[in-house]
């Protein structure tokens, strides 16, 4: 396998570098260990994302150790990096490849959430073990255009406004010629 297969692209990272906050170093007299390459890092975080592999396996690749990648994730999505990307990342799919508006599909998913964290609840389905019930709003191609997330204990129905103000594009009116279609399933029915 070769780690440069999973690089960020020099033209991309061009346009990545302005959505990063700044780093500002805290130790007290300005030592420590240097920090860590941001583009290595998002490499990294890119790698588990597209892989779908555990963190500890980046160790393996040499792309970035897994527990720095890891660190650097956790502080970007709390920053609201990751968002920042897909909203500046979806105009340009838009412009590259066209956001297929013909089709859109929007569900709901559980999934636990043993760490807690500010958006959980009792889920239904799990003992009223914590979870989080996650909306999301794809394009025809399945390319995610809306995303809210909830506790375990919020019906699918009670997401789609959320779902729906998250997108960070502009859906075109639907049209004689060119009109529109959301798929949705049984748990919609009363909207």
């Amino acid at each position: 396998m070769t780690k440069n297969r999973y690089r960020v692209s020099d033209e991309l990272w061009e346009k990545i570098v302005p959505l990063l906050p700044k780093h500002v170093n805290t130790h007290r007299f300005g030592g420590g260990r240097p920090r860590a390459d941001d583009r290595q890092c998002l490499d990294g975080i890119f790698f588990v994302l597209r892989t779908g592999c555990q963190w500890n396996a980046l160790n393996e690749t040499g792309i970035c150790p897994s527990s720095t990648a890891h660190d650097r994730f956790q502080a970007w999505v709390k920053a609201g990096v990751l968002q920042r990307l897909w909203a500046a990342g979806l105009p340009a799919y838009d412009e590259l490849k066209g956001i297929d508006w013909s089709w859109q599909s929007m569900d709901g998913a559980l999934a636990k959430a043993p760490l807690g964290g500010e958006k959980i609840g009792p889920n239904p389905t799990d003992r009223a073990k914590d979870g989080v019930q996650r909306s999301l709003r794809t394009e025809g191609t399945g390319v995610p255009l809306g995303l809210a997330i909830a506790g375990a204990n919020r019906h699918d129905s009670k997401m789609v406004e959320a779902t729906l103000r998250s997108m960070p594009v502009k859906r075109p009116r639907p049209t004689r010629n060119q009109p529109q279609g959301l798929c949705l399933d049984k748990g919609y029915d009363y909207l």
